[in-house]
């Protein structure tokens, strides 16, 4: 049985990212409430500096290394596709973890991921389509349908589970359905593992050491910006952390859409890009967790 999943992994591949983004987002939903979108009005300068980092610092910063470093084409394709996403939903745990400003974490999340219906197609359509074939076309209006019916949706719908059922049964709820689509992801990368699509050596180091440098330099230029501004501790936490952290779900959606697999037949492109938004994922949790760890440690000292 095993051996028929990874021979016919392909065929598999987007009904499983589309799910596991759906619960993810789901499960997201149901923590969220109409009032933390507004929470943080009263303090426009965080959201607007957050907002930057999302829409135009990030993926700058993905668009210089590509043209600085000799990076493989799909390891390419797949850095712009994770600068063109937004900030991923553990962004909220991580920052609630660090002591940091979990309002605006909330805030910058749920406005990135509303707004990813149009920021992310436009995005990838400026991004990456000189790396892909003359003959390509970006399919934009499937992108856009696919971020409204397993994205949009399903947090609309975890905010409706939020307000009808009690609160500890939300979040029991939402417990519960993040960590069966991270399973997802599990079955995913062992799928595309089993598959053979997944062989680190095939990328280089100079592809992986890229993905280290990105979430790195994202870190230390949200550190400098949130210093210069001179937000608050918590404010400069929550923007870090949600600017370095992206949502790989959405990510690996996308793949599935612009690159779908095909049984039997290899795609170089795809199957980096595929790679790297995995490899991605746990590269900036690891990194993630330094200013996370500090900053709690200085508040309980504080």
């Amino acid at each position: 049985m095993l051996d028929e999943f990874f021979n016919h992994y392909a065929d598999y591949e987007y009904l499983l990212a589309s799910t596991q983004l759906f619960f993810a987002m789901l499960g997201m939903g149901a923590i969220l409430s109409p009032q933390d979108f507004l929470l943080e009005i009263q303090k426009p300068k965080c959201l607007i500096i957050g907002l930057s980092f999302q829409w135009f610092i990030v993926p700058g910063i993905a668009a210089i290394l590509v043209f600085l470093l000799p990076i493989p084409a799909g390891i390419a394709v797949g850095l712009m596709l994770i600068a063109a996403v937004p900030g991923g939903t553990l962004s909220n745990i991580l920052t609630h973890f660090g002591n940091g400003n979990i309002a605006l974490s909330i805030s910058l999340t749920s406005i990135t991921t509303v707004a990813a219906l149009a920021t992310t197609p436009l995005l990838l359509h400026i991004m990456i389509s000189e790396y892909l074939p003359n003959e390509f076309e970006m399919p934009t209006a499937r992108i856009a349908q696919d971020i409204f019916l397993t994205l949009i949706v399903p947090l609309l719908i975890g905010m409706i589970v939020k307000v009808k059922a009690q609160h500890i049964h939300s979040e029991l709820f939402s417990k519960w359905i993040i960590r069966l689509s991270l399973a997802l992801i599990v079955i995913m990368a062992i799928g595309a593992g089993g598959s053979g699509r997944l062989d680190p050596q095939a990328y280089g180091l100079i592809g992986i050491a890229a993905l280290a440098i990105f979430g790195i330099s994202i870190i230390i230029i949200s550190i400098i910006v949130v210093k210069i501004a001179r937000l608050s501790s918590k404010d400069g936490l929550a923007i870090v952390i949600e600017a370095t952290f992206r949502n790989m779900s959405l990510a690996i959606a996308i793949k599935a859409v612009v690159f779908p697999a095909q049984t039997g037949v290899t795609d170089p492109i795809g199957d980096a890009v595929f790679f790297t938004a995995l490899l991605y994922g746990g590269v900036s949790l690891i990194i993630s967790l330094i200013p996370v760890i500090v900053h709690r440690r200085v508040m309980c000292v504080d």
